[in-house]
């Protein structure tokens, strides 16, 4: 072979070492490890963010009742519907907060139930929280009411047990509603008779107690006459009435039934011998009667039917009824000389 021949061989050797070379550098050896793929994933793992705290749900200071606003009745809300209600928190202590304490009170033992967020009232619903326990909404006090009581345009009141509760020729009293607390209170009555008009409510009976007390302290002589009185024994009244007056007549003074505060057991007729224990007007003349007019407040009652006010309540002027509405409102409603009607906001 000449060297010519030999150093075409020796080039085309060369270019074919080439080519096969590329060939490797674009297809990679099927032999060799894959490289792995670059990581796309932070370095360390980003922590989720922390969840913002919430308040612990308190129970609030006791005073508190219908009508009240403010942070210490939004926090009372969040409270009852912690342990099993919905209602709104809202802050203002309304028909709906009243009724859910009203419940509450009716499912616990040996607690009055007025819809007043009070201390004892408090230290249950503590003792419920502790425990870990939820009460079940309605299960005291039903939520579903009659559509009407009585007159045409008289609606059932949804909660009777309610301390401020009216009771009115528009609002009316379920014929089976009878206080469960009542009591007789250890006050002078004009007549020895075991009867049902002697007893009240047992927070009102408290509060008659303490009135009468300190009116003997100031030299009266007050009696009572007529408390508590049942949806029959006010029909059997208003029936006999008007026979004798005629309806409308008897509308005056004397309540249909279930229209009458009496079926309460919040409320006390009251009279003294300088009246000869009757019911009359007159018995504003009288010291008791005077007195009453300045001092009932101080014990939570008020001049339920006083007088220049028959329009609104649509009842002559009565000086010897006496209704418990607790210190708070009977003081709001002597220092501003309203009825109940205007002090709940009932008057248009």
């Amino acid at each position: 072979m000449s060297i010519k021949n030999l150093s075409i061989i020796l080039a085309m050797a060369a270019m074919l070492t080439t080519l096969a070379a590329c060939a490797l550098e674009e297809t990679g050896d099927p032999q060799a490890e894959p490289e792995p793929a670059e990581s796309t994933a932070p370095a360390e793992a980003e922590k989720p963010e922390p969840e913002p705290e919430t308040d612990p749900v308190q129970v609030p200071e006791a005073g508190l009742q219908k009508l009240d606003q403010g942070e210490d009745v939004k926090m009372l809300q969040r409270a009852l519907n912690e342990i099993g209600y919905s209602i709104p928190e809202n802050g203002m202590y309304d028909e709906i907060t009243t009724w859910a304490v009203t419940d509450f009170q009716l499912q616990q033992e040996n607690l009055a139930a007025l819809g007043v967020f009070n201390e004892e009232t408090r230290t249950a619903m503590e003792s419920v929280f502790s425990a870990g326990e939820a009460v079940e909404a309605g299960a005291g006090l039903p939520q579903d009411v009659p559509a009407s009581g009585e007159g045409d345009d008289t609606r059932m009141l949804m909660n009777p047990y309610d301390q401020l509760a009216l009771v009115n020729k528009q609002q009316a009293l379920p014929a089976n509603y009878t206080p469960q607390d009542m009591v007789v209170p250890d006050i002078a009555f004009p007549f020895t008779e075991d009867l049902p008009k002697k007893q009240m409510r047992a927070t009102a009976a408290a509060a008659l107690e303490e009135l009468f007390a300190a009116a003997e302290e100031a030299g009266l002589d007050l009696f009572a006459q007529s408390g508590y009185r049942s949806y029959d024994r006010q029909d059997y009244l208003f029936a006999s009435y008007s026979e004798q007056h005629g309806e409308k007549a008897a509308n005056k003074f004397s309540a249909r039934p279930g229209e009458s505060e009496h079926q309460t057991g919040l409320t006390m007729d009251v009279t003294s011998p300088e009246v000869n224990f009757q019911l009359t007007t007159d018995f504003a003349k009288t010291d008791e009667g005077k007195w009453l007019t300045d001092h009932a407040a101080d014990f939570g009652f008020i001049i339920r039917y006083p007088k220049g006010s028959e329009d609104i309540t649509g009842y002559q002027y009565e000086p010897w009824h006496l209704r418990y509405v607790g210190e708070k409102a009977a003081q709001a409603i002597a220092e501003e000389g309203i009825t109940l009607e205007e002090y709940l906001g009932e008057v248009e």
